[in-house]
């Protein structure tokens, strides 16, 4: 995957793209810099997995599209009430529910996710249903090169879907025209791969519908008429389905599609023989350097190979609306299709031979050839050999050509940058990177221009015409970004534009909005002003102070570098944000008066609703009235804390507090505190607010926020910054920097009375869990209980880095051991519910992780319980799955943390829990009941996430 485009398979999507997608409106906030190099030259709404992972730095809003509901069973505990022990007999066995109250807000049916047309005069409703059952999971997947496929359907596995389509047509004056539903296609089908054609005209969409025995399921293109609404097959034939395992399909052209078929000539899948040929063979003669995280789902062996190659080759197809079909070059596993902007060339990116058993195939041999639109071969721009080698120290690249791309202002011109350090970020040397470019027609044998050098690591451009661009760097040690003012067209000498920390999110001055040209590619808006020469970036930025997140629009003078504030968030009640500029269909500099954006709004009890703004009044029209997606906690109350550590250093947190709580008349409540920790080199950033005091609390299937409905109290997020400035390493002093956070936060909760001072529980997701376990091996006076979901707990397991640590084992062995909450086993005597899915496949957390760690536990006869999910990855997803984990949660937290009754039963022994449960595994010990995934945190795998614009 290159790193310049959004793949449609992570389901997160451009809003600086026409066909935009917006996230349904009870979205939670993750805001982390990513610069614009990660937005998508074109938008494919899909829903692959439910996984947050990039955020454009520009505006865009991002999308987690949920699958299917399903059913359990009932068992439901009444509110703030310990469970019986005549219910521990059948305890570990079967799906549970959790009480009524939870179950309700899990079940309210999905809202829409939202779609513009590339002329903004369109809004599709793409419709979705909830939590997919169990058995949509447990279907056959084979785990190959990093990557699960589903055999049956030639697809990534666990793919999500919309159930239907619905087209409004946007007025002038923001009211939206009735609803006319995408109609032609058999009833119950499932929908993925929603594109625009680059005038507005089309869709295209891929149809599957699942059958008992798997025929059928396979996906076809469909195309649907936007004025008409009728879809129908693109294919005539109904035997040509998508290989949908990279790249699927893309509009060349208004009128044709570049389509990823399966071969038709390609046969049965490969059988794994009985007997192997030889033993598996791993060899490291040449001594060279390699040193790899955990990954997980690595090819195997030969057969795994071949299955490989099997299920990744794609025979490209050229194919028109009325039906005309050309086979474009010779089946292979192609992972990109990029079109020129004037769609006279095709640049195709693929895999192949020799692959490899240590690295995912993102690392695999990668060849990019330039192909001529109607399917002629012109040349290969680059062949890299496998990647291997690509040290583990943060910036650290492949070596060879990488962001190969086109220019979004040129017909069909590339660019790219390459290394001078040899991808390793330890060697010292300048430049660091060169940025290159060349015409896609350049002479055989024709240099490629040197266009910019670089002294940090190469962020992204964004491409305005001749006379600007921005080039963007950074270095992650430093925490520096550097963004660069040139002219593409002329030799003027670069100006560095802004030099700043990435921590310091007080001084970010925003992104400059894009615009979309008449050759569907986007690039940066000049604006005009009546009065004055001068011309005018629009920088939309998330507008960081003390108080919370007040976002702007600053029109920003190229040549002078003054600031303008044009537009600014309501900041009393509201969060408001801009989402994209809907005033672009002009040729030429745009006029700051006749300005038209996208906005959205939301406070602490409403949720998010859509508006068109236009200058110079700026009267907002609302085009969406989304009802409250959970009424019973409309009314539920949220503050943003400051507090302080005891080294000085500044902490924030979002507390929530259920509905018509009174401190004074209700007196203190149990309370779940749920974190993440986050690395800093700057301690005055660490202290600095994120987020907004006004912004709607998003509730997801697994979030904490859902025990507001028992009458918790929910500190959420308390910020956990893990400091280490200058030279100083952050993790040496983690366990001493974790427990001092941890200690703020509930001091502070106990001093306001909201939170009694033995009803304090802890909890976190993937690294949040590791948080969970250490702070109950260090920290016990603090939390009565804790839950740890998906978490990695024995460091040597993890012997080349986690999370933000780029230092081996061998090179940091004292702080390996001891950040590892399996060496501090015996220390932990409050109770603690490990959940894990069986099939976790991030790196780092190998359900392996949970098994060892709850051994150890056992074996100091600690209170403690594991709870394994069939079939369930680093994040949860079938509806069985999660309902069980809500209830295990909620018996812990009812057990251990309401009725407190740990110090009761540390010593007891109850060996009735000790059995395996039929359907989901859980054991227990001691008596009692229940991630390190490289993001950004808080249980984030199923909130929906939206980025920071």
């Amino acid at each position: 995957m290159r790193l310049h485009k959004v793949y449609h398979r992570f389901s997160l999507f451009s809003l600086t793209s026409p066909p935009f997608l917006l996230p349904p409106p009870s979205s939670t906030l993750f805001s982390h810099y990513s610069p614009p190099f990660l937005l998508s030259k074109r938008c494919r709404f899909s829903s692959r997995y439910p996984t947050p992972s990039l955020q454009p730095m520009s505006t865009s809003r991002l999308h987690n599209l949920l699958p299917v509901g399903s059913i359990a069973t009932e068992d439901a505990a009444a509110p703030n009430a310990s469970l019986p022990t005549s219910e521990d007999d059948d305890l570990n066995s079967g799906y549970r529910l959790p009480p009524q109250e939870i179950k309700d807000i899990v079940d309210a049916p999905p809202l829409p996710a939202l779609s513009f047309s590339p002329k903004r005069d369109k809004i599709l409703f793409l419709k979705r249903r909830s939590l997919p059952p169990l058995s949509e999971l447990a279907k056959p997947e084979d785990k190959l090169a990093g990557i699960r496929i589903d055999g049956n359907s030639n697809t990534r596995s666990r793919m999500s879907f919309y159930t239907g389509i619905g087209i409004h047509d946007l007025k002038d004056d923001g009211t939206l025209g009735p609803e006319k539903s995408i109609h032609g296609f058999p009833e119950g089908s499932k929908i993925n791969f929603v594109t625009w054609s680059k005038d507005g005209k089309h869709l295209a969409l891929s149809i599957r519908q699942d059958q008992e025995d798997g025929v059928g399921s396979k996906l076809r293109v469909w195309v649907a008429d936007v004025e008409t609404g009728n879809a129908r097959p693109l294919f005539q034939s109904p035997d040509v389905f998508v290989n949908a395992v990279f790249d699927n399909y893309v509009w060349v052209n208004d009128s044709t599609l570049l389509v990823c078929t399966i071969p038709a000539s390609r046969g049965s899948p490969p059988k794994k023989p009985l007997v192997p040929s030889g033993p598996k063979i791993q060899s490291n003669e040449q001594k060279t350097v390699v040193q790899t995280r955990t990954y997980q789902d690595l090819l195997k062996d030969e057969y795994d190979e071949d299955l490989f190659e099997y299920y990744a080759t794609s025979q490209l197809v050229l194919v028109s609306l009325d039906g005309n079909v050309k086979l474009f070059g010779e089946p292979s596993i192609y992972t990109s299709l990029d079109p020129s902007p004037d769609h006279r060339y095709i640049l195709l990116s693929s895999y192949h031979r020799p692959f490899s058993f240590n690295v995912p195939c993102s690392r695999f041999p990668k060849k990019v050839d330039l192909w001529s639109a109607d399917g002629k071969f012109v040349r290969t721009l680059c062949d890299l050999p496998v990647a291997e080698d690509i040290p583990i120290a943060f910036n650290s690249v492949r070596k060879g050509m990488r962001s190969l791309n086109w220019r979004a202002d040129k017909p069909s011109d590339l660019y790219w940058v390459e290394t001078q350090d040899g991808g390793d970020a330890k060697v010292e040397v300048s430049p660091r990177d060169i940025l290159y470019t060349q015409a896609a027609d350049a002479p055989e044998g024709e240099q490629p221009t040197i266009f910019f050098k670089l002294d940090l690591r190469y962020g992204g451009i964004s491409w305005c015409d001749d006379s600007l661009a921005l080039i963007y760097e950074s270095w992650y040690k430093t925490r520096r970004v550097r963004t660069w003012l040139v002219a593409p067209g002329s030799d003027t000498t670069p100006r560095l534009l802004f030099d700043r920390s990435s921590e310091d999110v007080y001084s970010d001055p925003g992104s400059p909005m894009l615009r979309r040209t008449p050759a569907g590619t986007y690039i940066i808006a000049k604006f005009r002003k009546e009065d004055k020469d001068a011309t005018y970036l629009l920088l939309n930025g998330s507008g960081a102070t003390p108080e919370g997140n007040i976002p702007f629009l600053d029109l920003f003078d190229i040549d002078t570098g003054d600031k303008e504030r044009i537009w600014q968030s309501n900041k009393e009640k509201y969060y408001e944000s801009v989402v994209a500029l809907m005033s672009d269909q002009t040729e030429g500099d745009l006029k700051v008066n006749e300005l038209k954006v996208l906005t959205s709004k939301e406070s602490k009890t409403e949720n998010t609703q859509y508006y068109l703004q236009q200058w110079p009044d700026k009267n907002p029209a609302q085009i969406t009235s989304f009802p409250h997606p959970y009424p019973q906690l409309a009314s539920l109350q949220k503050e943003m804390i400051r507090y302080q550590r005891r080294d000085g250093v500044q902490l924030t947190a979002t507390l929530y507090l259920p509905p018509g709580y009174d401190p004074s008349r209700d007196g203190p409540l149990p309370c779940l505190v749920w974190s993440y920790p986050g690395e800093f080199k700057n301690k005055e950033a660490a202290g600095q607010v994120r987020g907004s005091p006004n912004e709607f609390a998003g509730i997801g299937p697994t979030s904490p926020l859902l025990w507001l409905a028992r009458k918790f109290a929910i500190l959420s997020g308390p910020t956990i910054p893990i400091i280490g400035e200058g030279k100083e390493e952050a993790n040496d002093t983690y366990v001493e920097q974790l427990v001092g956070s941890a200690e703020a936060a509930v001091e502070e909760v106990i001093r306001r009375g909201v939170a009694h001072p033995d009803k304090i529980a802890i909890g976190g997701h993937s690294y949040g869990a590791f948080m969970t376990a250490n702070l109950l091996a260090h920290a016990p006076h603090l939390f009565c209980c804790g839950i740890a979901r998906s978490g990695a707990y024995n460091r040597t397991l993890t012997p080349f880095g986690f999370q933000n640590e780029d230092r081996t084992l061998w090179e940091a062995t004292d702080t390996y051991i001891k950040m590892s909450p399996f060496m501090a086993a015996s220390k932990i005597k409050k109770p603690i519910l490990l959940i894990h899915g069986e099939e976790d496949n991030n790196s780092g957390t190998l359900t392996m992780q949970s098994d060892r760690f709850f051994n150890a536990l056992k074996g100091h006869g600690a209170l403690s319980r594991l709870v394994i999910l069939p079939f369930e990855s680093h994040g949860y997803q079938s509806r069985e799955s999660i309902m069980h984990v809500l209830w295990e949660t909620d018996r812990w937290l009812q057990k251990f943390c309401v009725s407190n009754s740990s110090e009761d039963t540390t010593s007891k022994n109850d060996e009735s829990l000790g059995t395996e449960g039929s359907e989901n595994k859980a054991v227990a010990s001691g008596g009692g009941a229940v991630a390190e995934l490289e993001d950004n945190g808080l249980d984030n795998l199923h909130y929906y996430t939206r980025s920071s614009l």
